[in-house]
């Protein structure tokens, strides 16, 4: 049984260009504005998630040392 597998490579202008376009399509011109604030936000919001459970597991691993020498 032969298996098909795929592979993804890099997104070239072309489909860069195709996926912009149904994202116009999708929402429209006039809430592309809006759709781009959300997304700003929320990559804000995950990468300060990130780094406050970064602080939490540094703050951690320091515990630890003190508390284990």
């Amino acid at each position: 049984m032969s298996e098909t597998i795929l592979a993804i490579g890099p997104i070239g202008n072309t489909e860069l260009l195709l996926i912009v376009a149904v994202i116009v399509l999708l929402f429209g011109a006039s809430k592309l504005p809006q759709l781009a604030k959300a997304l700003g936000q929320s990559k804000k919001a995950f990468r300060e998630g990130l780094d406050e459970g970064e602080r939490e597991a540094r703050k951690e691993a320091q515990g630890n040392k003190t508390s284990t020498t």
